[in-house]
């Protein structure tokens, strides 16, 4: 009862219909090229701040987790913004000025009991000129 002549995209009525496998396969790869899409471009910031400081890299991760969980974009553009900028080093200056402010506290005189080394001696005081601020303080009281 069926024409001899079919297209290619109509099923014979005794076989598989191919044109549905090949569309379901298609369908299969480019919902898995999309899902890799969303996953690379929802790393994004992570990525970027993956060459920064480690504290910051921990903010950026947390609010990409965030907003992944919450469906919050929010968080998501925060952390990118985040991850965009770089935050000055805090750290290193203060722990040279820590290590210094040790090696000097090592190395001051002893406490009020004890020998005074002869190798930190007080440094002489200065003498004021006059019409110093000092002597202004006093006109007045």
């Amino acid at each position: 009862m069926a024409p001899h002549h079919l297209p290619f995209y109509l099923a014979p009525g005794s076989g598989t219909d191919t044109l549905m496998v090949v569309m379901g396969i298609f369908l299969i790869a480019v919902i898995l090229w999309l899902g890799t899409l969303y996953w690379k471009l929802h790393s994004l910031p992570e990525r970027m701040a993956h060459k920064s400081q480690k504290l910051q890299f921990e903010f950026v991760a947390v609010l990409g987790l965030i907003s992944l969980f919450t469906h919050m974009h929010i968080f998501w553009i925060a952390g990118l913004l985040l991850a965009l900028i770089d935050l000055p080093d805090f750290g290193t200056p203060l722990r040279s000025i820590a290590g210094s402010v040790e090696k000097i506290a090592e190395a001051t005189p002893a406490g009020d009991g004890e020998e005074v080394r002869a190798d930190a001696a007080p440094a002489p005081a200065l003498p004021e000129k006059p019409g110093s601020a000092r002597e202004k303080e006093h006109s007045h009281a």
